[in-house]
């Protein structure tokens, strides 16, 4: 039975450890929380990305059987405990307080997804300043990458996995684009600077940044608070892919952002990639009507005779060309998607 620790830890004075993955996490996570001694002086938050309609009991089995850590999914309200791996529930974010609790909550997607890696990152960076060690691993486009930022900009540590060696290379690649990293290593490496990291003796804590203070308070509301996101940037001519809402452009730091007043964010790659599916979305709903349309205008030019009839059948030959162009271009292969923005 697994030794279940509290360690020394203490929200005023611990630190803590923030760890997000997306494709390929599962064996990225398990090679690295398997590294960890039982006496692990710190409590490990984990987001990786997962259907919201998953258990995620996969990755919590394969730590509790692999680790050495008691890995459990993260409850709202409960402190978190050195030595304890606490993984962000299917469709929620997970975030930790001042207070050293765990807040767990259904907010707004940031990046598409809930889980998001940013907002577990921006809330340890508020929480802990720099107490806290920052880890992106193998995943898709750049989750996780505003969140490293704010790791930095509070003075905590930042770990991302080296690409080389990442089973999808994105977020580690644009992670590095963005934030000048502390250790770029394999995960074979990790656990042992980790350990290093937890034995040093930290400087004084620089003051939170007041922006990123405040998108972490956004992020724990499910409300609106156009207060606050004025407060970000300003308004730009785009919609919110998730709730049509107006966005504004985020450009503190080095990455430029959008947020919208419910609480969706975006990066520049998944507000496009946010695009492309609304605009797939339109385009089958658009050729769905057209040949509902023509099938019935092939019906009325079937049963009608005269004008009616020839006029009806114009019209169904009309519907016919949108068809025709509009499955064209969805059938087309979409030669922007890897090539929108560099990786």
């Amino acid at each position: 039975m697994k030794k279940a620790t509290n360690g020394n830890f203490h929200y005023k004075t611990g630190q803590v450890v923030v760890i997000g993955a997306s494709a390929g996490g599962l064996n990225a996570l398990t090679s690295l929380i398997q590294q960890l001694p039982e006496d692990f002086p710190a409590p490990v938050l984990v987001v990786m990305h997962i259907s919201p309609d998953a258990t995620g009991d996969v990755l919590l089995n394969a730590l509790n059987k692999h680790g050495k850590l008691p890995c459990v999914h993260a409850v709202n309200g409960e402190p978190a405990k050195a030595g304890h791996v606490y993984l962000a529930p299917s469709d929620h974010h997970l975030m930790i307080e001042e207070t050293g609790l765990l807040y767990v909550t259904k907010g707004a997607q940031e990046n598409r997804s809930r889980p998001g890696i940013d907002p577990l990152f921006r809330s340890a960076a508020v929480a802990f300043g720099n107490r806290v060690t920052g880890i992106i691993l193998t995943g898709y486009l750049d989750d996780g990458t505003s969140g490293l930022i704010a790791v930095r900009r509070c003075g905590g540590t930042c770990i991302v996995q080296d690409p080389k060696e990442a089973q999808y290379p994105d977020m580690p690649k644009n992670a590095l684009n963005q934030v000048e990293v502390d250790y770029c290593v394999p995960i074979a490496e990790m656990g042992g600077i980790l350990m290093m990291l937890m034995a040093r003796k930290l400087g004084k804590q620089k003051p939170i940044p007041e922006d990123i203070r405040r998108e972490s308070k956004i992020a724990e509301r499910v409300l609106s608070d156009l207060a606050s996101v004025n407060s970000l940037g300003e308004q730009v001519p785009f919609n919110c892919p998730g709730c049509g809402g107006v966005l504004w452009k985020m450009d503190k730091g080095p990455m430029v952002r959008y947020r919208c007043h419910t609480g969706h964010a975006y990066t520049n790659a998944t507000l496009l990639a946010a695009q492309k599916e609304k605009m797939e979305e339109t385009m089958w709903i658009a050729l769905r009507m057209f040949e509902e349309r023509k099938n019935l205008l092939t019906t009325v030019a079937r049963d009608q005779r005269g004008a009616t009839s020839r006029q009806a059948a114009e019209r169904a030959k009309l519907s016919q060309v949108h068809i025709d162009r509009i499955r064209a271009i969805l059938l087309a292969d979409d030669k922007a998607t890897t090539s929108d923005l560099p990786v």
